[in-house]
């Protein structure tokens, strides 16, 4: 069946001269990584296309490429669609359906309802940049080593080095294949990932110094622009270290919350272990994987009752 969708897919590329790729808004790695690789294995291919990557830029993901700019005049009533890495058209950044002739979804969340005209869904998938890579392999699409390292990193970023539970061995297999047949250099993607400025290795431990945890193992900080400025970090710096709180013993599931000036909406983090917070973020304007979520909130009252049902979901685990 998986083979079915994956022709289906290259079909439709293969159809359209305009092809515009988008991912959720608040973008991480495994996002861009995806959009990037998808962007540039279909130029490979298909040297005379017009493909372009959108949506808002983050600074320190340059690395993996720069994102596309689309002029006015560009039409899209006869291009295509994807979307990569979201379940849902509001948590696109940027297009709109009704815009496009044709629209794809490739994404790994869990998702009860159909919003594109053609679907490739696997929650079971370690990251979108999974479902890219065996989409890659199994219809034979030419990639180089960039486009590998790209795809690398997103596998590893989403499934955090291997150690998240959605870590399966097709995973595991695709990884070994990208590194086997494109020589990845795994300490340049590694470097890229992971590598701070001390200025956010102090600030991660101000976090966990100043982390509180109630006695059913839930643990939240709420982050002020006042602490960012202080640290002087980006915005969104307290998101890309949510799952550093992983082995803390005592924690059995947190979050981190920030604010975030241009958007006026109060961006939430969450992560847990074995305790399944998806379906709670759902009713808090969010959503995502079952031990990791997140939710766009408008006030701090709804921050208070999203922490509130998060500690007694923890409650109800609270003596395993």
């Amino acid at each position: 069946m998986m083979d079915n969708i994956h022709k289906q897919i290259l079909k439709k590329i293969k159809e359209f001269d305009t092809i515009v790729i988008a991912r959720h808004i608040g973008p991480d790695p495994d996002a861009i990584t995806s959009e990037v690789a998808l962007r540039d294995i279909i130029k490979l291919n298909f040297p005379k296309k017009k493909v372009y990557a959108i949506g808002s830029g983050v600074s320190k993901f340059k690395c993996f490429g720069i994102l596309d700019k689309i002029s006015e005049d560009v039409s899209f009533n006869d291009a295509l669609l994807i979307i990569l890495d979201v379940p849902r058209f509001d948590r696109v950044d940027g297009p709109k359906k009704e815009e496009f002739k044709y629209t794809i979804k490739i994404d790994h969340h869990p998702c009860e309802e159909g919003v594109t005209d053609l679907e490739l869904v696997d929650d079971t998938a370690a990251s979108c940049t999974q479902m890219i890579t065996d989409f890659v392999f199994d219809t034979k699409l030419k990639i180089n080593k960039e486009i590998a390292e790209n795809l690398y990193a997103g596998i590893v970023a989403d499934s955090d080095r291997f150690l998240l539970s959605y870590t399966s061995p097709k995973t595991l297999y695709l990884a070994a294949m990208l590194m086997e047949k494109y020589k990845i250099d795994i300490m340049s993607v590694y470097n890229k990932l992971y590598e701070r400025p001390i200025k956010e290795r102090k600030f991660e431990s101000f976090l966990i110094s100043n982390l509180k945890v109630s006695k059913n193992g839930f643990g939240y900080i709420k982050i002020t622009n006042s602490l960012i400025k202080e640290f002087d970090v980006d915005s969104s710096t307290a998101s890309n270290m949510i799952n550093d709180l992983n082995f803390i013993k005592e924690l059995k599931c947190w979050a981190f919350s920030s604010y975030d000036d241009n958007s006026k909406i109060y961006k939430i983090n969450i992560r847990s272990r074995n305790i399944p917070i998806n379906q709670v973020a759902e009713k808090f304007n969010g959503g995502g994987h079952k031990f990791a979520s997140g939710a766009r909130l408008k006030d701090e009252e709804s921050v208070d009752a999203l922490f509130e049902a998060l500690d007694n979901e923890c409650e109800k685990y609270r003596d395993e």
